[in-house]
């Protein structure tokens, strides 16, 4: 990724509906010339795709968790993944350094479905403790930037 690649991939970031030949003004590019680095960005995998970012509060899912998990034994990456994807409250889940084997991210519409969440979570046959904390503001959340 050079320099320009860098400045398209920062204006998507900005405005994922600019226009090619936005991008090409701001960048000193044509539209075309524009369309095939950034198809050739998606083509290797920079960008992995175009999304609107929607406020989950406004859909309802306002309760947030940030919950520890230390599994039974030695269990793989893969099967922690493949139990935590059928719980709809589980928005992320990462393997980490530390005593915890995941850190996993539940959203819920309360307090209550967030409970809920948590008891499936630990109910899981891997899981064999967890340790929760309760998200209670968001104080930063920044999209990654190409340009630093």
């Amino acid at each position: 990724m050079n320099s320009l690649d860098q400045q398209i991939v920062s204006c998507l970031v900005t405005n994922a509906r600019a226009s090619y030949a936005e991008i090409g003004k701001v960048v000193g590019l044509s539209a075309p010339a524009v369309k095939r680095r950034v198809d050739r960005l998606l083509e290797t995998g920079v960008l992995r795709g175009f999304t609107a970012v929607v406020d989950p509060e406004a859909l309802g899912w306002g309760t947030e968790a940030f919950v520890e998990v230390h599994c039974r034994g030695n269990i793989s990456p893969a099967r922690i993944r493949a139990r935590l994807e059928p719980l709809p409250e589980v928005v992320a889940a990462y393997t980490v350094t530390g005593a915890a084997d995941a850190i996993v991210h539940l959203r819920a519409a309360d307090i209550h479905q967030l409970e809920t969440a948590l008891e499936r979570l630990r109910g899981l046959e891997i899981i064999d403790r967890t340790v929760s904390t309760v998200v209670l503001s968001r104080l930063l959340e920044r999209p990654p930037n190409p340009a630093t």
